[in-house]
């Protein structure tokens, strides 16, 4: 029988405050799986014409699934949340690009007629798992040489990336990090960043109750001297450091997406609107590199050209990576079109949960930028993948924005 695919629509997105993991982050004694509720529970609320039952699916990530983010987190964090039972939900894993994967799961659930609503997002406790917790990875990797040894351990392919492109030095990098810091200042004295935010109620033992509604991680007075003397942990004299790549984070993100028409009958807004998108797999010991090969495949499946793109949103996982993606499209590090908000190297990046920040922030500039028409959201993906998702902006004015084709 013949199929028609409808329109996928980003209708809104939030987040929790991120958190520093570790004993004395604002989240060390709140549970992961409360983190992410409070996303849905704030979805629900921003979004009244939606009745709770029309939500068809609950997709949430974790890299770590065990403890507080396992037991198939997409139903129980619903169950927690006051959906109604009859929704169900499920657990993704794509590690970084978890929430992303949440995204592109559901949209092409929605865009073949199995959903009309989902909700999807991610969330990392780092505090309460760190990376790698109960994994226990085949000797064979390593003894056949499947993989070298420093795929496993990011910071050490961030650092094989700096060997692989020499140009790209540590001054660089770290010129890169000064700017992030710089640019998420500016963003949330401007108000930009903080509406999508979600209060958290937080507790200690020691310290009592209390309520998380700015991210913990940022560092404005960051300097070139200060990060210029960092420590290269994983490498004597190397490049990466804790200034110049993101931090141990805690957090959640969540996001509604709906079917075009079907957000038109529900008066649900429409912040953007899915073009396309691609996944890609590159060489483990420098994963960095993923974004530029899932990038070219999701540019080539929707017929767009890098120039097309009026706004970026990349992962800052770790400097060098997004300053090999940039050079590999011939984009300048102060380009600014990327990362106009700032990036993980001051905000976070709670793993899992990330790619749902970057596309809240897309859709939100999008809002401010009737001049452009196509963004785009990319992040690498540890053990060597990149992901790569194409938005439109639903407001877009027809008028051509600078730099770009359109």
């Amino acid at each position: 029988m013949p199929r028609r695919l409808r329109e996928v629509v980003f209708v809104d997105g939030v987040r929790t405050p991120f958190g520093k993991a570790g004993p004395s982050g604002i989240y060390a004694e709140t549970r992961a799986d409360d983190l992410v509720v409070r996303c849905i529970r704030e979805l629900l609320r921003r979004n009244p014409s939606l009745p709770a039952e029309r939500v068809d699916e609950v997709a949430i990530a974790a890299t770590t699934q065990i403890g507080d983010q396992g037991l198939t987190i997409g139903r129980t964090a619903a169950l927690l949340a006051g959906l109604p039972k009859s929704v169900p939900g499920y657990a993704v894993d794509r590690m970084c690009a978890g929430a992303m994967t949440a995204v592109t799961t559901t949209a092409s659930g929605i865009a073949f007629g199995a959903y009309d609503v989902a909700i999807a997002g991610g969330v990392e406790h780092m505090g309460h798992h760190p990376m790698g917790e109960g994994v226990d990875p085949n000797p064979r990797f390593v003894s056949e040489k499947i993989v070298d040894g420093s795929a496993l351990v990011m910071g050490s392919t961030a650092e094989n990336l700096h060997d692989r492109f020499p140009h790209l030095t540590k001054a660089r990098a770290d010129a890169f990090a000064l700017a992030s810091q710089q640019k998420y200042a500016a963003a949330v004295a401007a108000g930009r960043i903080g509406p999508e935010l979600v209060p958290v109620a937080t507790r200690s033992a020691e310290a009592g109750w209390g309520l998380a509604t700015v991210d913990e991680p940022p560092r404005p007075n960051t300097t070139l001297e200060g990060l210029s003397g960092l420590k290269t942990p994983f490498r004597p004299h190397g490049h990466v450091t804790a200034g110049n790549a993101a931090g141990l984070n805690d957090g959640a993100t969540g996001c509604l997406l709906a079917a075009e028409e079907v957000a038109e009958e529900l008066g649900l807004d429409v912040g953007m609107r899915l073009v396309g998108f691609g996944f890609a797999g590159v060489e483990p010991e420098v994963m960095g590199v993923g974004p530029i090969p899932s990038t070219e495949k999701a540019l080539a499946r929707t017929g767009l050209s890098i120039s097309d793109i009026g706004l970026f949103e990349l992962n800052e996982a770790f400097a060098v990576q997004v300053l090999t993606f940039l050079d590999h499209f011939g984009i300048a590090d102060d380009d600014e079109r990327v990362n106009p908000w700032g990036g993980a190297i001051a905000v976070g990046h709670p793993l899992a949960s990330s790619g749902v920040r970057l596309m809240t922030q897309l859709s939100r500039q999008f809002a401010e930028r009737p001049d452009v028409r196509y963004g785009l959201t990319a992040m690498c993906i540890g053990i060597g993948m990149g992901g790569t998702v194409i938005w439109e902006n639903p407001h877009w004015s027809g008028a051509r924005t600078e730099g770009a084709q359109q």
